[in-house]
């Protein structure tokens, strides 16, 4: 068997090589902590590498993605679908090594890191997964669900304000199967981070309720693994073992600054760093018995057989349970979903009440949560904004994992990072509400959700001008526009009841992405339709008031905006004029459709067109196209009552019909 250190070197070597090869890239790092990957990894991580989606496995987290040839190594070295060529190829186009870590482009890696402190974000998600589903699926004597999360994090990891909200909840929630191994090694990329970074980590993370262990040895395989094991004895607090490390770790003329964290060592350095670790070998050549003492496979089959043995067993003594558990780590919906989802929209259809769309969603949520275990909501200290907690929902708490809510508090960035934890994880539909105007706090959580494709639900209420006398520091003028810029995700902003069903059942049934549900604060009218129509709100966009014949014009809106689209039309329809108004709830959704549908809603010869809404008007341009306008809001809003507002930015029947009017007679003389 090879020592402990000629297998961590193996990875220096390969994360030097790859480095170098690609001509960019983050050495310092992965040479920093290859010893800790190796304790990790070769004596204490359950996974099997011919399965990297085997639910029991451990979750190891790379929150420090720059780092991602320390992971490549690992996944390669013991066994995983990563190749020495696809090492090779690092950094390059379409290979199975980006630059970060990317969940569903490279097996075995289980989130897209690279933000600093998301992927630590993520782990609490996992670990609070776990933590869940175990007290709701594991009986004394079969414990199916029973795995740890590790997380690797730096010093950037921990500057980052998302690492105080998520380990501060992880710790109130008492997550004791949450490891994270921090890379101390004082270097950040503008070089020693005592001239900005001097806090105590230690007692920071003992504060928040965490077991500590200080100042280990980071390069001393035997001390990591005692503290790991000490780690592990904990189970009713996370735990933080304080590595201390050498940036770039056997570079003899580079190691312990910056000038190693990101950017290739150079050939000449990389040799005299072969010859300092006794490495002496050819780039990307890994000895056969380097090879064996770190291949996985064997162990790791073994370990998932008899977790296999052990399910088994659950099956034949809980087969209720079994195939509960199986449904929601397959991401299936209930059999009955579809049945569920035709009678909310039915019941919702005929309610005719005006209502606030964050009401009606609660109505939703509180009808479809008896039949959805896996639907797991929460707040960021908004529950009885948002209206996200519905009557039966249980908190999740320290004492109690047995929940379906979790109450966040005003950590709005870790709640969107953590749902997608709980995402990555299995086994879960998360959902969490803020105020719309507070995405921006989680936009680059939900960026990664989008990113990674995950089924993240997010209740953003309080939108528009409509939020009234809280000012332009509580009305989004700009949000939704923002929140459909984010490559695939999906953004609903229903007009009523009916279309507020219909979001959270396009939300529910969505598989790979997130969706933004943007409600109001603000009652809005119930809106009659037609059997065609109602069948066509699922599509995004649809027919609300029609006139006989092709229309002159046509106006768009959703959200509280269909009023009065629907009334300015009204009465240009009753003046003979010919005008049709679409809802569009969803641009995303409408303009995935068919090209036959889209061209049907929104005739191509028909180029008047006008859409409305109490925000910005960058979206709509698309779909009203060259000769067409918005009605729009292109600065902050006011303080002011909601329906004040409406009036003084102009945005009402009597605007809109004026301003169909003035496109239909501009045609007119351009015609004449």
């Amino acid at each position: 068997m090879p020592p402990p250190k000629d297998l961590a070197n193996a990875v220096r070597a390969l994360s030097m090589d790859a480095v170098q090869k690609a001509r960019s890239g983050h050495p310092g790092a992965p040479m920093g902590m290859a010893d800790m990957a190796t304790a990790l990894w070769r004596n204490f991580l359950i996974h099997n590498p011919a399965n990297p989606s085997w639910p029991d496995r451990d979750r190891f987290v790379l929150s420090n993605g720059h780092a991602s040839m320390l992971l490549y190594s690992l996944l390669h070295l013991t066994g995983y679908e990563v190749s020495i060529d696809d090492l090779q190829n690092f950094r390059q186009l379409h290979s199975k090594t980006p630059g970060h870590p990317e969940y569903g482009v490279t097996v075995g890696v289980e989130t897209t890191t690279g933000p600093l402190g998301q992927g630590l974000a993520n782990a609490v998600g996992m670990a609070l997964a776990e933590a869940i589903l175990a007290e709701q699926f594991n009986r004394d004597e079969l414990d199916i669900v029973n795995h740890y999360t590790y997380v690797f994090m730096g010093d950037g990891c921990l500057m980052e304000g998302i690492s105080h909200e998520a380990c501060s909840l992880a710790g109130t929630l008492g997550l004791g199967k949450l490891i994270a191994l921090y890379d101390d090694n004082e270097i950040s990329i503008d070089g020693h981070v005592s001239g900005w970074f001097t806090e105590d980590i230690p007692a920071r993370f003992s504060a928040y309720g965490w077991d500590v262990y200080r100042e280990v040895d980071g390069h001393d395989q035997e001390e990591i693994c005692l503290a790991i094991h000490k780690a592990r004895e904990g189970r009713d607090r996370p735990s933080i073992i304080c590595c201390k490390t050498v940036i770039g770790y056997g570079s003899p003329n580079l190691c312990g600054n910056e000038a190693c964290h990101g950017a290739p060592l150079g050939e000449e350095e990389i040799e005299l760093a072969r010859q300092n670790l006794g490495w002496n070998h050819p780039p990307f050549v890994i000895p056969e018995e380097i090879y064996a003492a770190w291949d996985a496979r064997s162990k790791g089959s073994d370990l998932e057989a008899k977790w296999t043995e052990k399910l088994k067993d659950y099956r034949r003594l809980y087969p209720r349970e079994a195939r509960e558990l199986d449904r929601r780590l397959a991401k299936e919906l209930p059999a009955d979903f579809a049945s569920i989802a035709r009678d909310l929209i039915s019941i919702t259809a005929g309610e005719k009440q005006a209502l606030a769309t964050r009401k009606a969603s609660y109505q939703v949520i509180d009808n479809l949560a008896p039949h959805f275990p896996e639907l797991i909501g929460g707040s960021a200290d908004l529950t009885g904004s948002n209206l996200t907690r519905w009557s039966k929902a249980r908190p999740v708490s320290r004492s109690r994992k047995h929940g379906d809510y979790i109450y966040y508090g005003v950590r709005e960035f870790a709640m969107a990072s953590i749902m997608n934890g709980l995402a990555l994880h299995g086994g879960f539909i998360p959902f969490g509400g803020t105020f719309l105007v507070f995405s921006d706090y989680s936009r680059n959580a939900l960026r990664m959700g989008a990113l990674m494709g995950l089924r993240c639900i997010h209740v953003l209420t309080h939108d528009s001008i409509g939020v009234g006398e809280d000012g332009p520091t509580h009305q989004p003028v700009e949000h939704a526009a923002s929140l459909r810029l984010i490559p695939n995700m999906s953004v609903w902003r229903p007009c009523d009841s009916v279309e507020t069903a219909a979001a959270w059942t396009a939300a529910l049934t969505r598989t790979r992405g997130p969706t933004a549900l943007i409600l109001s604060r603000q009652k809005l009218d119930h809106h009659e339709r037609s059997s065609e129509a109602l069948g066509s709100v699922e599509k995004g966009g649809y027919i609300l008031l029609d006139c006989e014949g092709i229309p002159e014009a046509i106006v768009m809106a959703s959200s509280s905006e269909v009023t009065p689209a629907l009334e300015g039309a009204k009465e240009l329809c009753a003046a003979g004029r010919r005008v049709r108004v679409v809802s569009m709830p969803s641009q995303d959704t409408f303009l995935s459709q068919l090209q036959e549908y889209q061209d049907r809603i929104l005739p191509p010869e028909v180029e008047l067109r006008l859409a409305v809404e109490a925000g910005v008007s960058a979206t709509w341009h698309r779909l009203v196209g060259s000769r067409g306008e918005v009605l729009g809001i292109e600065r902050f809003g006011e303080s002011a009552p909601g329906s004040t507002l409406f009036a003084y930015f102009n945005l009402t029947p009597r605007a809109v019909a004026d301003k169909l009017m003035e496109l239909l007679n501009n045609a007119g003389k351009t015609k004449g």
